[in-house]
């Protein structure tokens, strides 16, 4: 029998957070569903990567400041952390309300995008299956979308790539919304977006900006960039966020409502909400899809967490860097130079699910970790994952300690769900795979960071890693 509730009585802006594919998810109803296979998982785990990889070199000469506005109180807030979605943008969701009256939203949180987004009424061009209602904005007295001449709508091109998205999908927009004129189908939405020009952001006829963000495994979403109210808890809620409302979304978004950005731009959720929570928050991931986590908003009360700071990552503003010196397994340090890390750059990221190494320091993690592990039967790779075991005949499996050297003499143990990923009894990998090349940059994936409390401290540059943050 699975125990899906939290540990109590919430007293910050905290939010449960949930595996997607576990059973304490309500994107399952309580009901068994097709969920991905193993292979299925790594694959799309695959293709973010590859995401994340081309995002950083389109962006490498095109980068802008982030905001610098000063913080002027310090709240905090906690939600309850779920496990989530397979699709390139997420594993792990939490539920926010949105509008006036509020609607419950499960949304997909990630530290690794920006814009935070949901499917939107009428579905003018596609929705995909959402477990939750698919929210109305013509029935909320709080919501307002945002006009193409407004300094927010600038900000977009640099959050979503959508001068390169929407001049991709444009035909297929103008096409979708030329038809449904044509066929007189009266629209409740209130205003019809018809895009033409020269400034794929504008809807001309209403005026109103226009978002287009795709996603690592070709998910999309696209529709109107707007405000409305955004509640974290009862008594705390941000007036005016801006979200994109989504008109057409195609995709393997699970039954997710959406996403929500966690990322270092101006319009990611952080950003938007610095005086309230001065760009602080955490999260800790469940050491199974059973389990239940936590992502916090505010200043962490962790005393037990060390901090060491965000490295600068050149080709990109919007992920957080990791200073990685050195690994150590079953207590050896492994023989890598610093310098293999830090050509290519690290960082961390909550919506990979395996952490990728410099083909150098995997095959050295490898190997060492091989010889702790020679009284067990090897078996066959599972995708990506290529140093697997049969633990199937054993009670009690002992396996090597992996710990991360980060920056500042900071050690991070990796928690025993963190090195091991079990696709059965009878195939258990090494939770870590090698990236293409060693200049390719490390991204710290989340199945290492199961069990920790991450600790995000952005307006102080730093980030902070602490033990047995949940279970």
């Amino acid at each position: 029998m699975f125990h899906c509730s939290n540990s109590g009585t919430k007293t910050k802006a905290s939010l449960d957070v949930l595996h997607k594919h576990g059973p304490c998810s309500q994107l399952n109803n309580g009901k068994a569903k097709i969920v991905p296979t193993h292979s299925d998982i790594l694959d799309h785990d695959k293709e973010r990567v590859n995401y994340i990889h081309s995002k950083l070199l389109s962006s490498k000469n095109n980068l802008e400041g982030l905001d610098s506005k000063s913080i002027k109180s310090r709240k905090s807030a906690n939600l309850p952390a779920k496990s989530g979605s397979l699709i390139g943008s997420g594993n792990y969701f939490v539920v926010l309300g949105l509008g006036t009256p509020k609607k419950d939203l499960s949304l997909i949180f990630d530290t690794g995008s920006d814009l935070t987004w949901t499917q939107c009424q009428p579905c003018v061009g596609s929705c995909y299956k959402q477990q939750d209602e698919i929210y109305d904005p013509s029935k909320s007295t709080s919501y307002y979308n945002i006009t193409c001449t407004s300094s927010d709508c600038t900000q977009l091109s640099s959050a979503t790539g959508i001068y390169y998205y929407i001049i991709k999908i444009r035909k297929k927009i103008i096409y979708l919304f030329c038809y449904i004129i044509i066929i007189g189908i009266l629209i409740s939405f209130k205003k019809i977006i018809i895009i033409t020009g020269n400034d794929p952001r504008c809807a001309k006829v209403s005026n109103a900006c226009i978002y287009g963000i795709q996603y690592g495994d070709q998910s999309f979403s696209v529709g109107y960039f707007s405000r409305e109210r955004l509640t974290v808890m009862p008594t705390d809620a941000i007036d005016g966020f801006l979200f994109g409302c989504g008109q057409d979304n195609e995709g393997l978004f699970g039954g997710s409502a959406g996403l929500l950005g966690l990322g270092r731009h101006p319009i990611s959720f952080v950003q938007q909400t610095s005086q309230k929570y001065q760009k602080t928050f955490s999260y800790c991931l469940p050491s199974t899809s059973s389990g239940v986590g936590h992502l916090t908003f505010g200043a962490s009360d962790n005393k037990y967490v060390k901090y060491t700071s965000f490295s600068t990552v050149s080709r990109s503003n919007s992920f957080y860097g990791l200073d990685i010196a050195g690994i150590s397994v079953g207590g050896t340090k492994l023989p890598i130079s610093s310098s293999i890390f830090s050509s290519g750059g690290a960082i961390i990221d909550s919506g990979t699910v395996i952490t990728r190494l410099p083909p150098t320091a995997y095959a050295s993690l490898r190997d060492y970790f091989k010889k702790g592990m020679t009284k067990y039967p090897v078996a066959p790779a599972v995708s990506i994952l290529d140093t697997c075991y049969d633990l199937s005949g054993y009670k009690i499996v002992s396996i090597p300690k992996i710990s991360f050297f980060l920056g500042g003499g900071v050690t991070v143990e990796i928690a025993a769900p963190g090195i091991l990923y079990v696709a059965s009894l009878k195939q258990a990998c090494l939770a870590f795979s090698p990236n293409g090349d060693d200049s390719d940059i490390t991204i710290f994936g989340n199945v290492q960071q199961r069990t920790l409390e991450v600790v995000y401290d952005v307006g102080g540059g730093k980030i902070g890693f602490g033990s047995n943050g949940c279970k």
